[in-house]
C-alpha cells in the first residue's frame, strides 16, 4: 500500500504530461512568427522549420521556451546569441523583423553578442507597445553593432521588471519615458555612448520605488545627479561612475536607507560629503574617487556607516584630519584617502581593524609618527602607502614603508 501511495503522484504527473502537454499543439501564428524571427537573426543557412518542426515539444530550440495557454503552446522566452555551445548564433547580417512583436505571451527577450559592427543595427523604435502586457525582461548585451538611440517606446513596457542595455554602442539621451516603467527592479544602461542628462522624471513622485539596481556607468552622461533618485527607496545599488556628472550630491540621496553600493567614481562631482549620506546604515561600498569633492572629513559621522567595507575617497580635495570614528568601522577592508589635502596624524587604531587589507594615505599633508607594528606592515605589504607626506615619518628599526623617512630620536 505504501508503494502504491508513493507512485500515485508520479502516475498522476505522467498522465498530466501526456494529456495536457505532449499532445498540445503550438499556436500556428506563433509557430510561423518564431521561424521568421529566428531566420532574421541566424540567416538562411539553417532550414529552421525542418530542423525544429516541433519547437515547443520534441525538437526544442536552445534559448526558446514555451508555455501552455488555453491548451496551446505559446512562446514565452527568446534568447539569441552564443550563451551556450548549442545556442543560436547570429549571422553578421542579423536584423529585426516585425514578427518579433506578435508573440502574445512573450515574457523574456534577450540578445547577446548578436549585432556586429560590420552591419550596424538599430533597435526598432515602434511596436513595443504590442508586448506591453507580457514582457518582463528585455536585454541587449555586448552588441558592438547596436547603434542609435534608446527607443522612447520602451516606456510602453509597463510590466518590465528588468531592462538591461549593456556594452552596446547606443547613443543619445536617456529617454524620460523610462519613468513609466514602475515595475522595474533592474535598470542597467552601462558601457554605451549615452549623453545628455539623467532625466528628472526617473523616480519622480515615488514612481520607481520598486527599483533595486540602477546602473548608468561608463557613458558620457552630463549634468547634476537629480534629486528624484532619492525617491527610489528600495534601491540597493546605484552606479553612476565613469561619466561627466557635475554639481553637488543631492541631499535626497540620504533617503536611500537600503543602499549597499554608491559608486560615483570618475566624474566631476563637487562640494562636501553630503551629511544626509550618514543615514545610509546599510552602505557597504562608498566609492567616490576622482571627483572634485572637498570639505572636512571630520565633519562626517562615520560611525553611522557600521556596515561599510570599501571606502574610496582618493583623488579629491578633501581636507581636515582623519577622524577616530572611522577606525570604529570594524568591517572595513579597503580605505583609500590618497591624493587629498588631509592633515594631522594617522590614527594608530587602524592596526586594530580586523578585516583591513589595504590602506592608501599617500599624497596628503599628514604629519607625525607612524607607530604601526612590523606585523601590520607585513600584513598589508604594498597595499599600505604613505609616501608624499613630507612631514610624516616612521619609528622602529624594521624595514620602512616605501617613501618614508625614519623619525629622529
Amino acid at each position: 500500500m505504501r508503494l502504491v501511495l508513493l507512485l500515485l503522484p508520479i502516475v498522476f504527473f505522467n498522465g498530466l504530461c501526456k494529456s495536457d502537454v505532449m499532445t498540445a499543439p503550438m499556436h500556428k501564428g506563433e509557430l510561423q512568427a518564431l521561424y521568421l524571427v529566428i531566420q532574421g537573426f541566424t540567416g538562411n543557412s539553417l532550414n529552421v522549420s525542418q530542423l525544429y518542426s516541433d519547437p515547443c515539444g520534441w525538437t526544442p530550440i536552445q534559448g526558446v521556451s514555451c508555455d501552455i495557454f488555453h491548451k496551446l503552446w505559446y512562446v514565452t522566452s527568446i534568447n539569441i546569441g552564443p550563451v551556450f555551445d548549442n545556442s543560436l548564433a547570429c549571422t553578421p547580417q542579423a536584423k529585426f523583423n516585425q514578427y518579433i512583436f506578435e508573440f502574445k505571451h512573450l515574457r523574456s527577450l534577450s540578445f547577446f553578442n548578436c549585432f556586429s559592427s560590420q552591419h550596424p543595427t538599430k533597435i526598432p523604435s515602434n511596436a513595443w507597445k504590442h508586448l506591453s502586457e507580457s514582457l518582463e525582461k528585455l536585454e541587449f548585451r555586448s552588441n558592438e553593432g547596436l547603434i542609435g538611440k534608446i527607443p522612447k517606446s520602451f516606456g510602453h513596457l509597463t510590466n518590465l521588471k528588468s531592462l538591461v542595455l549593456v556594452e552596446n554602442s547606443l547613443t543619445g539621451d536617456v529617454p524620460q519615458e523610462l519613468a513609466n516603467l514602475v515595475n522595474l527592479k533592474k535598470l542597467s544602461l552601462s558601457s554605451n555612448a549615452l549623453s545628455g542628462r539623467i532625466p528628472a522624471s526617473l523616480g519622480y513622485n515615488n514612481s520607481m520605488n520598486q527599483l533595486l539596481i540602477l546602473d548608468f556607468s561608463r557613458n558620457s552622461i552630463t549634468g547634476p545627479i537629480p534629486s528624484s533618485l532619492g525617491s527610489m527607496i528600495s534601491l540597493l545599488k546605484l552606479d553612476l561612475s565613469n561619466n561627466n556628472l557635475n554639481g553637488m550630491l543631492p541631499l535626497e540621496l540620504g533617503n536611500l536607507r537600503n543602499l549597499t553600493l554608491l559608486d560615483i567614481r570618475n566624474n566631476n562631482i563637487s562640494g562636501g560629503l553630503t551629511k544626509s549620506l550618514q543615514c545610509m546604515a546599510s552602505l557597504q561600498d562608498m566609492l567616490m574617487s576622482n571627483n572634485q569633492l572637498d570639505g572636512r572629513i571630520m565633519e562626517f559621522r562615520w560611525e553611522n556607516l557600521r556596515n561599510l567595507i570599501n571606502l574610496d575617497l582618493s583623488n579629491n580635495s578633501i581636507t581636515g584630519e582623519i577622524p577616530e570614528s572611522m577606525v570604529s568601522l570594524k568591517r572595513l577592508r579597503y580605505i583609500a584617502l590618497d591624493n587629498n589635502q588631509i592633515i594631522g596624524s594617522v590614527p594608530s587604531n587602524f592596526a586594530s581593524l580586523p578585516c583591513l587589507k589595504a590602506l592608501y594615505l599617500h599624497g596628503n599633508s599628514l604629519t607625525g609618527r607612524l607607530v604601526f607594528s612590523q606585523g601590520f606592515y607585513e600584513r598589508l605589504g604594498r597595499r599600505f602607502t604613505a609616501w608624499g607626506n613630507p612631514n610624516l615619518c616612521y619609528s622602529g628599526g624594521y624595514v620602512p614603508p616605501t617613501g618614508l623617512k625614519q623619525c629622529d630620536n
